[in-house]
């Protein structure tokens, strides 16, 4: 699979038998959310493979042009506005990709997560509400649904057995906390088990995030 995005890979054995793949934000790339691994909380799961892609290099319209890594155009600040549909259709396609890769190499589409913050978390739920198969969870942090008002039509119905966790601040200035419960509302509406966590944080992570994620990835991959 020549075509699958470069990417950094941590094994917490030699052995792994779940698949975590961690979609970075905007100007970041795969580097960003290596350090996390160290922190999170993973005693008593199997061996885990992270897997940390970087997105291609694109001009971002609300950069004014500047060429960065991102998984698509942004136009506007209000990011239900001009969304770029097909950088985000383009980008599903990779993630696709990294996941049937993973199933190459003998994990199944139920041990396999996908993860991702900001940017990296709309790619997760445009990707992971779409999958034809029952995936082990999506991670999504500070965040939102892309393309919100296609999704009933093209998420699949076993999509709805993938637990979600969904975490936002409370004071984030660059994807308001309204867009996200209005996410997990239409995710909760559509019939998706979602865990939702809210915390007096910006456009970042915190501790109790950190936390919350140990405990979600042990339940639903236990």
């Amino acid at each position: 699979m020549s075509d699958v995005l470069q990417n950094i890979e941590v094994c917490t054995s030699d052995n792994p038998q779940i698949s975590v793949i961690v979609l970075h934000g905007l100007g970041a790339d795969g580097n960003d959310f290596v350090p996390v691994v160290n922190e999170l909380d993973l005693a008593g799961l199997p061996g885990i493979r992270f897997i940390f892609p970087h997105a291609n290099t694109m001009p971002v319209s609300i950069n004014g042009g500047y060429v960065m890594r991102a998984w698509y155009d942004i136009v506007h600040t209000d990011l239900g506005r001009q969304e770029d549909e097909k950088g985000l259709r383009a980008s599903q396609l990779q993630v696709e990709a990294l996941i049937a890769r993973e199933k190459a190499r003998g994990i199944p589409a139920h041990r396999i997560v996908l993860a991702g913050f900001s940017q990296g978390c709309a790619m997760t739920l445009q990707t992971g509400l779409r999958h034809p198969e029952k995936l082990g969870g999506l991670l999504c942090l500070s965040g939102y649904v892309p393309l919100a008002d296609k999704i009933a039509a093209e998420r699949t119905e076993v999509s709805k057995q993938t637990p979600i966790f969904l975490v936002h601040g409370r004071m984030d200035p660059v994807i308001p906390v309204q867009r996200a419960i209005a996410s997990r509302d239409l995710l909760v509406q559509l019939g998706y088990n979602v865990e939702w966590h809210e915390y007096p944080m910006q456009h970042s992570l915190c501790q109790e995030e950190i936390v919350h994620m140990s405990a979600w990835l042990k339940k639903v991959l236990q």
